[in-house]
């Protein structure tokens, strides 16, 4: 046990640190891993790569999101065959960048979410919010030999927070500018924005989940190939179609765009359950394929555009994008439309990879967690107060 403390001693004594980042988003491609110099100066990228799932795990995990087909056997299962992927990952990158293993002092491991749940619900007298993320990081850390910080979610709920979103302390640690307001827009499966003012200090962020990213247009080209395309890619289908605008009115009626902030979603509001019905009632209306994605395409940009009126003081000076979506031009067109004359910017302009940015963001929490640093962001959770998020485990 001394010596364990000795070790953590030490690794919060060092000045630098290397830190490997592993990341799996609601779209479950796969596992994004990031190795990253951390230092007071700032974060370095050393390399970063996707290792996506075999087809048969990422089916897998597609059961268990749902709770019709989520087996209790599977879920034990498979939080521990995600521990052995997201080892086997980072020693795959540690090989192919030429970074030696034996030099990374810490992982931050986001794990897979596969149940969030912010709102609470009642339990004798108390009031019980509840999330779920597997990839277990006891597997990481005793595959690699590198102390694993993971599962960072729960301690901002016990804060009393909604457990998410969890990067805002990144985007202030990366993108905060002393002359410029930023809006850090993340289109992953479900799209989320930092609200960076000029010369802000953590307490002045606002963050939230704006709605969908590409969630319900991954499921759509899903159902329209018959699983044998799960996105659209470079946004072909949705810029081939066009709007069915009564159809769009519609999904803009969606009570979670109306409720402000601190909130967030997923795959309980807009998955299987949304998007299913959704296009079986457009299929009898006899809508188009292409039509309905370019709909359901319209609907990413007007949540967010819609998020921004309604919840952001002021418009941002720039709107930087990442994620998956930011790769879609149909998507970032219609985010122009919906936000005439703003200033958008992809992330890679400013320098930031935008496919490693979030599996850099748990690189940074793990770094502040063994440090001692809260990495909450309250106003962003809801939590009544900035907490240390990540349990430690060590090899």
């Amino acid at each position: 046990m001394a010596a364990k403390r000795n070790l953590l001693a030490q690794l919060a004594s060092k000045e630098k640190m290397r830190v490997a980042g592993l990341m799996s988003g609601t779209s479950a491609d796969g596992v994004d891993v990031a190795l990253v110099d951390i230092d007071k100066q700032g974060v370095e990228l050393r390399a970063f790569e996707t290792y996506p799932y075999p087809a048969n795990v990422r089916e897998k995990l597609f059961d268990l999101f749902q709770p019709e087909t989520a087996q209790l056997d599977d879920i034990c299962h498979f939080n521990f065959v995600l521990g052995e992927i997201f080892a086997e990952a980072v020693m795959k990158l540690c090989k192919k960048s030429g970074v030696k293993s034996s030099t990374i002092d810490l992982i931050g491991s986001h794990g897979q979410t596969i149940c969030h749940i912010p709102q609470p619900r009642r339990f004798g007298r108390h009031q019980v919010r509840s999330t779920l993320q597997i990839g277990e990081p006891s597997i990481i850390a005793q595959r690699t030999g590198i102390t694993t910080v993971a599962d960072f979610r729960p301690r901002d709920m016990a804060a009393g927070g909604e457990g998410a979103p969890l990067v805002p302390y990144a985007d202030y640690i990366l993108f905060r500018h002393r002359k410029l307001s930023r809006a850090i827009q993340n289109i992953g499966g479900v799209a989320n924005v930092t609200w960076l003012p000029a010369h802000c200090g953590i307490n002045d962020i606002i963050a939230f989940d704006t709605g969908p990213g590409n969630m319900i247009i991954d499921r759509v080209i899903s159902l329209i190939t018959n699983g044998k395309k799960t996105y659209d890619k470079n946004g072909k289908m949705a810029a081939s179609g066009n709007v069915n605008k009564t159809l769009l009115k519609e999904m803009l009626k969606h009570p979670f765009l109306r409720r402000p902030p601190p909130k967030t979603t997923g795959r309980e509001q807009f998955g299987k359950q949304y998007t299913d019905p959704l296009y079986q009632t457009a299929i009898k209306k006899k809508m188009d394929p292409t039509n309905i994605v370019a709909t359901v395409t319209a609907f990413t940009a007007a949540a967010i555009a819609k998020a921004y009126q309604r919840f952001l003081p002021q418009r941002p000076d720039e709107i930087i994008l990442c994620g998956g979506g930011s790769r879609n031009p149909t998507l970032v067109n219609m985010l122009q439309q919906q936000l005439k004359n703003a200033n958008i910017r992809l992330m890679d302009q400013l320098g930031v990879n935008s496919d490693a940015k979030e599996a850099v963001s748990f690189a940074l929490l793990a770094y502040a967690a063994i440090k001692g640093i809260p990495n909450n962001v309250p106003n962003a959770t809801g939590a009544r107060q900035p907490v240390v998020l990540g349990k430690i485990i060590t090899p």
